[in-house]
């Protein structure tokens, strides 16, 4: 009997896996997978995994056992080689095929590779085997060079200066933080890094890596015991390209994540969402969140629910004592409102030119950011157009503006 067949075991596919049963799903559902670890949580990989004293454990999404009780069939460590569409089945690489019904590809995205002259020394964090390689090298006296001034790279140097390493963050671009982050919170990040002893430096490329340095563009040395890249990510779309669906910088899908296909959909760091908030524009979203949120919405879609997506984007990153969070989209912003949260904390509202909150961004303490960054997000979820000097005023609660 043709099933539901979901081929990625992340935090996507398991939510879209456990969300088909709690929608009263009997069928088949079979999550395939590469890896040979069942389904768990990245964000940890880049912290906690790193900083802790004892062996890390993966954070599981959906252990084996859970799996079973929800008829769940895990196949992991086994890669998809093909979609038959005509046939309506998958192909695995150890040559079984799986019949669908309906299809979801939650397959992820891949670290960016270097090309540039010794890039085969750089190491990579992705998956939780990265991080237990990573581990050993992250001791006292250990000089460590990281390409990339984005979440991965920023969360890797804040853990490495905690293990004692010397840190040396470079990035080509003129900031660290430059893809979808205010300048304002970026530079709060920065200077808690260099207080911290990192030794940022921006706005210049990488010309080599040599087995004991990473040369820059201008001729200069940053003397390295290993070299770590965090240069952003790949979509996971050579399955979806070859089977004939469009590709969009990632597998191009509607607001209810169905791709070119009707049968077939996707969710996750892969999928090019048409996000309904935002006129429709086409989004591809790396995020803890985004990955939980389109795994479940598939999951009932894949039932012929038809839901449009309505959640806000949302991305976090813990550095030090410091959580930086941000919901919706900055870029959609055409005018800036600040508001001071005391306690070196800050919250930035962006509105589009209508008046409309598009995205707040915020950073400082949690217990200072999270609540409010979360009633943003209400607000942007509503389409609401709040007063500026409101949105300005520390003494205006936002639940009032939400209320209103």
């Amino acid at each position: 009997m043709a099933g539901m067949v979901i081929v990625g075991a992340g935090e996507a596919g398991a939510r879209a896996a456990t969300a088909l049963r709690e929608e009263g799903w009997d069928g088949p559902v079979t999550l395939v997978g590469g890896e040979i670890h069942p389904p768990y949580e990245r964000p940890p990989l880049s912290k906690a995994a790193l900083l802790a004293e004892a062996e890390p454990v993966a954070t599981t999404v959906l252990d084996r056992d859970r799996a079973a009780a929800l008829g769940i069939d895990l196949i992991l460590g086994t890669e998809v080689t093909a979609i038959d569409r005509a046939a309506r089945a998958v192909i695995l690489a150890d040559g079984r095929t799986l019949p669908y019904s309906r299809l979801l590809l939650a397959t992820g995205a891949r670290p960016r590779r270097l090309t540039l002259p010794g890039h085969e020394r750089a190491l990579y964090l992705r998956r939780f085997d990265d991080a237990l390689a990573l581990r050993p090298l992250l001791r006292p006296g250990v000089r460590l060079a990281i390409i990339g001034g984005g979440f991965i790279g920023l969360e890797l140097a804040a853990a490495a200066v905690a293990r004692g390493c010397a840190v040396t963050l470079v990035e080509a671009l003129p900031r660290i933080l430059m893809r979808g982050v205010p300048a304002g919170i970026a530079a709060v990040i920065a200077d808690r890094h260099r207080a911290a002893g990192v030794d940022l430096r921006t706005g210049i490329g990488i010309d080599r890596i040599e087995p004991d340095a990473v040369v820059l563009a201008d001729g200069s040395r940053i003397a390295a015991d290993a070299v770590i890249a965090g240069i952003g990510a790949v979509p996971e779309t050579a399955l979806a390209e070859a089977a004939g669906l469009a590709v969009d910088n990632g597998i191009a899908v509607d607001a209810t994540l169905a791709t070119s296909d009707p049968d077939i959909f996707a969710a996750g760091d892969c999928a090019a969402c048409a996000h309904p908030l935002y006129g429709g524009r086409r989004i591809r979203l790396e995020a803890w969140r985004n990955a939980q949120d389109q795994g479940a919405l598939a999951g009932r879609n894949m039932l012929g629910r038809g839901e449009a997506i309505g959640a806000v984007p949302w991305f976090w990153s813990d550095q030090y004592e410091l959580t930086l969070q941000i919901a919706g989209l900055a870029d959609e912003g055409r005018t800036t409102v600040a508001r001071d949260l005391g306690d070196g904390a800050q919250l930035l509202f962006h509105l589009a030119a209508d008046g409309r909150l598009v995205a707040a961004s915020g950073v400082g303490p949690l217990g200072k950011i999270a609540r409010e960054i979360r009633l943003a997000e209400m607000l942007i979820a509503q389409r609401a157009a709040p007063d500026p000097d409101a949105l300005a005023s520390p003494a205006v609660r936002l639940k009032t503006l939400l209320a209103a």
